[in-house]
């Protein structure tokens, strides 16, 4: 990995601390309102000031990073597992369970990403686990036409035709030599997709469709702060800084990630 990426892999890492154990980077109670502390400005008692109920702006944004984070990841960990199931599928069974999966992927491809995550919310209810699902299924056929695209690459290798010879099942053969090397382009598209999940998360937070309140998520802050930015810019200038850098450090990697991967492709 070059020396430019390893701030961002730090600040990877450093997310993914404050979002499994937000407690060791504060003592503040991000839902604690402090109605004479309403909007106050940055400084040594609040280090990213109060928002609109007086709330500490910096223990809102350290614990909102779980469910900005959890949202993203168990969207991408969701389409991988559906969208590799799918792929893996329309690769092996044959033709005409290629053709009905790859016209059921290109009917999602259809519809407008964003209309489908409303729809998907709005069938099991504004929430964390909603949106994830959401978010999900409008990813699945990326991750699902990779896996046939790497299926139809690796099934033609030899060692692949070797284990075909000694009487492996295909399914054997899938799960002990396809889905093992095709593990990179996976990776570095999960990579990738994840910059993407965290926005699309923020948005739907953004539009109250995320985490309920007081829940603290960087959209929902986002949302809350609109009404007040006359006033004080703080409440919506740091959520925003989080999501950006997250984006940024995600994306960065993970491109990386997949030019490693691409170079090593036959």
């Amino acid at each position: 990995m070059p020396r430019s990426l390893w701030p961002w892999t730090a600040v990877l890492v450093l997310l993914a601390a404050m979002a499994a154990f937000p407690s060791l980077f504060t003592g503040a109670d991000p839902d604690a309102a402090d109605l004479e502390a309403v909007l106050r400005p940055p400084g040594a008692e609040h280090w990213l000031g109060t928002d609109q109920n007086g709330r500490d702006l910096y223990a809102r944004i350290v614990y909102g990073a779980r469910p900005s984070l959890l949202i993203g990841t168990g969207a991408v960990l969701l389409a991988l597992v559906a969208g590799v199931a799918v792929g893996v599928a329309a690769a092996q069974l044959g033709r005409i369970a290629d053709q009905v999966l790859s016209r059921s992927l290109d009917v999602i491809l259809s519809v407008p990403g964003l209309l489908l995550v409303f729809l998907v919310v709005a069938v099991l209810g504004p929430g964390s686990g909603s949106a994830a699902v959401g978010l999900a299924v409008v990813s699945v056929p990326g991750f699902a036409r990779v896996a046939r695209a790497e299926v139809i690459r690796l099934r033609a290798a030899q060692y692949v035709e070797a284990a075909h010879g000694f009487g492996w099942s295909r399914a054997q053969v899938v799960a002990r030599h396809v889905l093992p090397n095709a593990a990179g382009p996976f990776l570095a598209l999960a990579t990738v997709s994840l910059g993407a999940m965290i926005v699309a998360s923020s948005s739907l937070s953004f539009v109250g469709l995320g985490p309920r309140p007081p829940t603290a998520e960087w959209g929902a802050m986002l949302a809350d702060s609109r009404e007040f930015l006359a006033l004080a810019w703080w409440p919506g200038v740091f959520p925003g800084i989080a999501v950006t850098v997250a984006v940024l450090a995600v994306t960065l990697v993970g491109q990386h990630l997949n030019r490693r991967v691409e170079r090593r492709l036959p």
